[in-house]
């Protein structure tokens, strides 16, 4: 039996859950505020250090350090605080900004729509949006018309893509293409650590032409514009660049329904040749669907806000979806590590 549902409920957890909006608050508090970073230069600070650096009175870096000492983010020992190791692990491995770029995403972009979880379960429908400034159709075009959200949307998503594409780089033989066509690609983050790492690659991002200008800048400021270009385009509805010989989904397919997860598959079939392959690459769920954890909570911002479905679907379901829009040889790799990873690829014949 999986490890989520070997260990029964205790009382602690169930606290975690009735308050984990309040803890979110904690790490992102320390986060905000410098706790973590200052305690990863300087380990070992008094709270009366501490409250003087940060600048916060007694009752203030009271709070904060009951908080982030009582969730483990920090340790006490003899009156001094250090970061807890797996924080500490952040900061080692230089992930630290990337970690903080998602607690960033989490408080101003995606708590205030999860607020209508239950609403958009019982419509089926991602009801959180109405909770995002604008009036676009979907997150995706809400962001565009809102440059703070929009900056804190790229900067996690670029930095989530980072985090997790050192398994797509490495899990994926792109020594066989020479051409990949990035659906959705956003600012370029997939594009360019596919082109460093395969200096034989030549990739197009494809996304919204309102979404493009971020990834033409980090282009050119890579000095990758012979080999990595941008096409404005609609994935669902425009016609598709040719010459392509793979397809790369990569955080796409979370967004969509069954049904136009399997619509852009076909468009992909279609964009491609004889012995093409497309890649999915994307968070996954377990086929027997008990989590990971990571998955199923991820899962309520993909329900309640970005567009009209998603979900951290299972591996199962890609495979299913490949096979329906004409694919052949579909094969699953699961990548989990911290973040529950997985690659779907399929060839057409």
């Amino acid at each position: 039996m999986r490890l989520e549902n070997a260990n029964p409920l205790t009382p602690d957890d169930l606290t975690l859950l009735l308050f984990g909006a309040a803890a979110f608050q904690q790490l992102r508090a320390g986060c905000e505020l410098g706790l973590f970073e200052l305690l990863h230069t300087e380990p070992g600070r008094t709270r009366e250090e501490i409250a003087r650096r940060l600048g916060l009175a007694d009752r203030a870096v009271d709070t904060l350090l009951l908080g982030t000492t009582s969730l483990r983010l920090t340790t006490l020992s003899a009156g001094s605080y250090s970061n807890c190791a797996v924080v500490d692990a952040l900061f080692a491995s230089g992930d630290w900004d990337r970690f903080a770029h998602v607690v960033g995403f989490e408080q101003y972009v995606v708590y205030a729509g999860q607020v209508d979880y239950t609403e958009s379960l019982r419509a089926n429908a991602n009801v959180g949006l109405r909770r995002v400034p604008g009036e676009g159709p979907d997150l995706y075009h809400r962001l565009a018309e809102d440059e703070f959200l929009g900056g804190v949307f790229y900067r996690y998503m670029r930095s989530w893509s980072e985090l997790a594409n050192r398994s797509l780089v490495e899990r994926v033989d792109f020594d066989s293409v020479s051409r990949v066509l990035d659906m959705g690609g956003g600012d370029g983050v997939n594009a360019l650590a596919l082109a460093e790492a395969y200096p034989h690659l030549f990739v197009t991002v494809v996304d919204l032409p309102e979404n493009l200008h971020v990834a033409r800048g980090r282009v050119e400021e890579a000095g990758l514009t012979d080999r990595v270009t941008v096409h404005a385009a609609d994935m669902f509805t425009d016609d598709l660049p040719r010459g392509h010989d793979c397809v790369l989904f990569s955080h796409q397919l979370v967004i969509w329904t069954p049904e136009e997860n399997v619509a852009l598959l076909r468009r992909a079939h279609e964009a491609l040749e004889p012995g093409g392959q497309v890649v999915v690459f994307s968070s996954m769920s377990r086929d027997d669907g008990t989590g990971p954890v990571m998955a199923a909570l991820d899962s309520v911002y993909f329900t309640a806000i970005p567009a009209e479905g998603g979900m951290i679907y299972p591996a199962g379901r890609y495979l299913e979806w490949a096979k329906e829009a004409g694919f052949d040889n579909a094969e699953f790799t699961d990548c989990s590590a911290w973040t529950p990873h997985g690659i779907v690829r399929a060839t057409r014949v």
